[in-house]
């Protein structure tokens, strides 16, 4: 067999991650035994999350071992098998690791795909992917709209914001996205289809808390927040009565000190509710979602982009675009040549 690359976690970053965090190493490709199974990464989902994992303390899952490959959700070949139920040739789809070659075990993490379901196997990690179920289960279930409603959805340029504006127009809302320059805004209403767009940049919480008045003046009904700091504030302060907010990420405090949610006490005076959405709650659900989800990018009615960067050598250059605003679409590595 062929020596394996792994990205390692040499350090536990202090701020924002840095080269120096990480080491790309080559070592022999490990054994397998009785019941597991050699796993040919081709493409590896990058997203904010993994910033988390990087911690010491850990968050909704334990932190990423010192001297271990960064973990990653991957879409790979099974290269050997010593498991039933895992074919060389076949398809897969797990959480696996930055690395060349993962080792997969029955009962675990690793299931098995279909690339001819798809129009492209990447979609596994984005439409029909753990993004495509957040924003799926994370609007239509936490989030709970009505038709009618305003949404404001933050990061709306991202993979998950984009899809949740769409699946907003779906169900007869109107989409208030937020995102960072004009080139993003234009996209959300030229190619997402919200029906206005606000540039966070160079807006303090007061500029930004106009803007959304501006842009949704019959008050907001629902946010999907992907961001927080200022821009989660901002929106608390549009408000209505019985509003929903859905917490999906807070993107702009994983490199800082945790900044923190000031405007909370709106939530008492719009009788609002405001609750944490995590997609592992709803894996079993996954082929309700992914059904739903195909039916309408069959009929033309999402649309998703991926940004999709080559080889484990420039994993750290890929993973910071998500902190630079500089991926244009769901972040995707791929590592097969």
């Amino acid at each position: 067999m062929p020596n394996n690359r792994r990205f390692l976690l040499q350090r536990r970053p202090d701020g924002e991650p840095v080269r120096d965090d990480f080491e790309l190493v080559t070592e022999p490709t490990p054994d397998l035994a009785e019941g597991q199974f050699l796993i040919r990464n081709h493409y590896a989902s990058l997203d904010p999350a993994m910033r988390g994992w990087m911690d010491a303390g850990g968050n909704y899952m334990p932190p990423v071992p010192l001297g271990a490959s960064m973990r990653a959700s991957t879409i790979g070949v099974v290269e050997e098998s010593r498991a039933d139920g895992f074919e060389p040739g076949q398809w897969v789809m797990g959480l696996n690791a930055l690395e060349d070659y993962s080792v997969g075990e029955v009962g675990g993490f690793t299931q098995p795909i279909d690339p001819s379901l798809v129009p492209c196997v990447t979609n596994y990690l984005s439409i029909f992917g753990a993004v495509g179920m957040t924003a799926y289960f994370g609007f239509l279930e936490v989030c709970e709209p009505k038709k009618g409603d305003t949404v404001l959805v933050s990061g709306a340029a991202g993979a998950v914001g984009s899809l949740v504006g769409q699946l907003a127009k779906l169900h007869g809302c109107r989409a208030v996205g937020i995102a960072g320059g004009p080139e993003k805004c234009a996209k959300l209403t030229e190619k997402y289809g919200f029906d206005a767009a606000i540039d966070y940049r160079g807006k303090d919480e007061a500029a930004l808390t106009a803007a959304i008045a501006e842009a949704a003046p019959d008050g907001v009904d629902v946010i999907f927040e992907n961001v927080g700091g200022e821009i989660l504030d901002a929106g608390l302060m549009n408000l209505n009565l019985y509003s929903r907010v859905g917490l999906c990420g807070l993107i702009s405090e994983y490199n800082t000190p945790p900044r923190g949610a000031r405007n909370l006490w709106n939530l008492i005076v719009t009788r609002s509710s405001i609750r944490g959405l995590l997609v592992m709650d709803f894996v079993e659900r996954f082929p309700e979602g992914g059904a739903k989800m195909g039916e309408w990018a069959a009929a033309g009615q999402l649309t998703i982009d991926e940004h999709v960067d080559e080889g484990l050598e420039n994993a750290y250059d890929s993973f910071m675009r998500l902190f630079a605003g500089t991926n244009d679409g769901k972040m995707i590595l791929k590592i097969a040549p």
